[in-house]
């Protein structure tokens, strides 16, 4: 008699994928939408978008304290066993034990999924600052160990790198000592526009970026097997990170992080959080075009070939979109590069609006949000999903802004 029972093939490890394909290749990352309207969606586009652009792997994100873990591990099993994509599943150890986090790896294995991401994580909802679980895990090298401890090489494990520096390295530094800043630091430096539209400078200054690095080498010495960096829009930044890791003894692949620019608005929230340093030239050129969505578009595929081309020159074993969750920008890109051709004619985001991250209506202080009382920022967080808000489209007849309390679930993140 046949055996009828289904056995679940592992994934092959991502680091050996690497020696499988000595050309660039393709990964794309994906996040779990707010709604089961929109996880359907997402699971179409997941299926065309592996149909269209043959991704070598595909990463789903984990929210904060395992707010998504039930979901992130719903899309992972369908990356894997529906889509038919190596899959590659974040796992975050911000406010968890490791009770939980043993279940989210024993459920991962049971389902044949064998690449890990292993990252601290975004603070808990409601909270503005990370903090440390008590009897739980301090950063992602913990996490790192306690995989490796608990599961020899049953998971292949990557880890985030920071070619600018992590944000809580990032510092504000004064504008009359932008001069005074080493070379290295002059290219890590990013700009923006304070509330009262006051131009503010970051930097990761060498001292703490060199503390990133050793405690990246301590990652990859604990056993992560290759490096996703943080988004960057200058591939000079790239190629400065990888002499960095040369010099730092770390040799592992580095895969750039690409973000597709999609609409301003959101580039500039997302580089904004992260202080990402944004070219002079990219800057100007979205704010000609900030009003014109389609051009916006337009002109994220032009950028992103240009990116791409210059770090598959420098290197780079794949380039790895972050996708949210939409796919015209990447189809263009694909077109451009010459890795696709034509699927820039087969694009659909006529489900664009359901494709908000879950948990993306908890903000942090600085966010701008929306609420049934009009918009304005975020200027203080409460545990219990609370937040104080400035609403600053609406004002007193004295000029004076309304600041209210308003409770979770009654704004959202712009």
């Amino acid at each position: 008699m046949p055996n009828t029972i289904n056995t679940i093939v592992p994934d092959p490890k991502i680091v050996d994928l690497f020696a499988q394909h000595p050309t660039a290749f393709t990964s794309l990352e994906y996040f779990p939408p707010r709604t089961d309207e929109g996880v359907l969606n997402l699971k179409a586009r997941i299926h065309r978008m592996k149909s269209r652009t043959s991704p070598v792997f595909a990463d789903v994100t984990w929210g904060a304290g395992g707010s998504t873990s039930e979901l992130t591990m719903d899309l992972v099993d369908y990356v894997k066993n529906a889509a038919g994509v190596v899959a590659n599943m974040h796992l975050t150890c911000t406010n968890q034990n490791p009770d939980l986090v043993k279940e989210a790896l024993d459920a991962a294995r049971e389902k044949g999924i064998r690449n890990i991401v292993a990252l601290r994580g975004d603070p808990p909802h409601g909270e503005s600052d990370w903090k440390d679980q008590e009897g739980g895990f301090n950063c992602a090298l913990d996490l790192v160990k306690f995989i490796k401890a608990n599961y020899g090489d049953a998971f292949g494990i990557s880890v985030a790198g920071y070619p600018e520096g992590h944000p809580v390295a990032i510092t504000e530094v004064r504008e009359c000592d932008l001069p005074n800043l080493s070379p290295k630091e002059k290219l890590r430096v990013s700009k923006s526009l304070d509330k009262e539209g006051k131009m503010q400078y970051f930097v990761c200054r060498d001292g703490d970026y060199k503390k990133e690095m050793v405690y990246l080498k301590e990652k990859i010495d604990a056993g992560a097997d290759f490096i996703i960096t943080q988004m960057f829009f200058d591939s000079n930044v790239y190629v400065q990170f990888l002499k960095d890791c040369e010099d730092y003894g770390i040799n592992v692949k580095v895969v750039p992080g690409i973000m597709c620019i999609n609409n301003v608005g959101g580039f500039n929230r997302m580089t904004g959080f992260c202080k990402t340093r944004v070219p002079d030239d990219l800057a100007a050129s979205l704010e000609r075009i900030k009003d014109d969505e389609e051009a916006v578009k337009k002109f994220g595929v032009e950028f992103g070939v240009k990116l791409c081309k210059e770090l598959v020159a420098a290197g780079a074993p794949c380039v790895h979109f972050y996708t949210l969750n939409l796919e015209r920008v990447v189809y263009g890109i694909l077109d451009g590069l010459g890795w696709a051709k034509g699927i820039s004619n087969e694009v659909d985001e006529s489900d664009a609006k359901t494709m908000q991250a879950k948990g993306s209506s908890w903000a942090r202080v600085g966010d701008s949000v929306t609420s049934i009382y009009g918009s304005g920022v975020v200027k203080e967080c409460r545990s219990d999903g609370s937040a104080v808000i400035d609403l600053e489209s609406w004002k007193l007849a004295g000029g004076q802004i309304v600041t209210a309390s308003l409770a979770q679930g009654a704004y959202s993140k712009q």
